[in-house]
């Protein structure tokens, strides 16, 4: 099994883009990145609109290479939604987040945009809303999405999000787009009962802190990743990513977390870290880019 994060955080876009080949078949997991339309009242920078088509390149040719797509929910860091994408979804079978039940206004727009005014439900292979629901797509490899889970705190407005999780012969892997930490204790012990073998997962929106989060939530969202990692096996992969890595301070904010995860032999690492690259927090450091520029 192979494993290749293109959009994320840490790599300078908005995103959770992941591919995963089992050997007998490619799931490509949230194929879509974005950027912030303003950070610090700034655009984005030169260098993001260029990392940014850098991106899409990638995912363009991943997805034209994979035999699945899954889609989390519909924030537009996690799918394909521009004008023209649409053809990337042709032929493909696709496991989505059900598009009208347990979703708020704005996902159930998009969703419909989607799948009937670009047209995908005529084109894509097969499409199944896959929440709550387990797959057997080979002989040894099987795929699991979670019930709906809220997208960061209890009774948030940004509505729910699916977890996957893919396991090919005795490895689990579970990616948790948007869970925020989780701040969910709900999915937190969701988390914990699969005891991946490698978590891809959103750590706490840190930079949220002080006028659209609650700190408490902010600090419930360290402590419950905390509890997953401490009930992990040795030798297991955690990666932190997304709304973390918009702030510079990461890295103090995991000390806990990284001390909890090495007395375990557990790697903590960012999406730009597992693939072998210094991470670059370019949303974070827009106000030092355009600054520079000037």
């Amino acid at each position: 099994m192979r494993i290749k994060l293109i959009g994320f955080d840490s790599m300078g876009t908005r995103g959770m883009a992941t591919v995963i080949d089992t050997g007998s078949l490619k799931v490509f997991i949230d194929p879509g990145v974005s950027l912030a339309p303003r950070r610090f009242g700034l655009p984005p920078h030169r260098i993001e609109l260029e990392r940014l088509n850098r991106h899409l390149e990638m995912i363009y040719d991943e997805v034209m290479d994979s035999d699945i797509i899954v889609i989390s929910h519909y924030h537009r860091d996690h799918y394909l939604y521009r004008i023209g994408e649409e053809e990337y979804y042709r032929n493909k079978i696709i496991y989505a987040k059900h598009a009208e039940r347990d979703i708020n206004y704005s996902q159930k727009i998009r969703a419909y945009i989607l799948y009937n005014k670009r047209g995908v439900k005529n084109i894509a292979k097969k499409i199944e809303y896959a929440d709550n629901k387990r797959y057997r797509l080979d002989r040894d490899v099987t795929i699991e999405f979670s019930p709906p889970l809220p997208h960061g705190p209890e009774g948030t407005r940004l509505g729910y999000v699916i977890i996957t999780t893919l396991k090919v012969g005795d490895k689990i892997v579970v990616h948790a787009s948007d869970v925020q930490g989780p701040i969910s204790d709900a999915t937190a012990r969701y988390i914990a009962e699969r005891s991946p073998d490698i978590l891809i997962i959103s750590g706490p929106p840190t930079y949220f802190k002080g006028y659209k989060m609650d700190e408490q939530e902010i600090i419930r969202g360290f402590h419950n990743l905390e509890r997953i990692i401490s009930n992990l096996r040795q030798g297991s992969i955690v990666v932190v990513d997304h709304h973390l890595l918009r702030d510079l301070d990461y890295a103090s904010h995991l000390e806990d977390i990284r001390r909890v995860a090495e007395e375990r032999s557990i790697e903590v690492k960012t999406a730009a870290e597992y693939m072998g690259r210094r991470p670059e927090l370019l949303e974070a450091m827009r106000r030092q880019l355009w600054k520079d520029q000037r």
